[in-house]
């Protein structure tokens, strides 16, 4: 199964207050491994493809079925769990009144999880592939809780 998200947006706080700045990921590269809730047990699979654009870090990646995460983290989107959490040391970050601004990070892993850190950080679709057909179309995707989360997210920055 190919799924792909945002990993981290670049300007938004996190439950913590924490806001990664653009360029935070430039060290990022792929093959990232994929885990479920950031448990190394359970590794699910790996990220592919890790790029920063102008939204934030968005990742591609495949579930393995061969490794021990992978049945369960095919249960969590099945269910509707789309939540994305990255796992990184802090390179470079200042102090804010809040949190912290996370100015240049060292990714580690990116989870499928629960309840992601930052609201907005979540798959945006799944594929499931007969083959390795790169130009696959997604069978179902997430976009349709955009609006919601969107909300939620400006209210925990005004909130900050």
């Amino acid at each position: 199964m190919i799924i792909e998200g945002y990993a981290a947006l670049f300007g938004v706080a996190d439950q913590m207050a924490d806001i990664v700045r653009a360029g935070a990921f430039a060290r990022a590269q792929a093959p990232l491994p994929m885990y479920v809730e950031h448990e190394k047990r359970l590794r699910a699979g790996v990220w592919s493809h890790v790029r920063e654009d102008a939204r934030g870090l968005y990742v591609r990646g495949e579930i393995d079925d061969n490794l021990p995460g992978a049945a369960r983290a095919k249960r969590m989107i099945a269910r509707g769990i789309d939540g994305l959490s990255i796992g990184f040391v802090p390179v470079v970050a200042h102090k804010t009144i809040a949190g912290r601004s996370l100015d240049d990070v060292e990714l580690l892993e990116v989870s499928i999880v629960t309840n992601p850190m930052q609201p907005l950080a979540r798959l945006s679709a799944r594929a499931k592939f007969i083959g390795a057909r790169p130009d696959a179309k997604p069978e179902a995707t997430f976009a349709g809780r955009a609006h919601a989360r969107l909300t939620l997210a400006r209210a925990i920055n005004r909130a900050a």
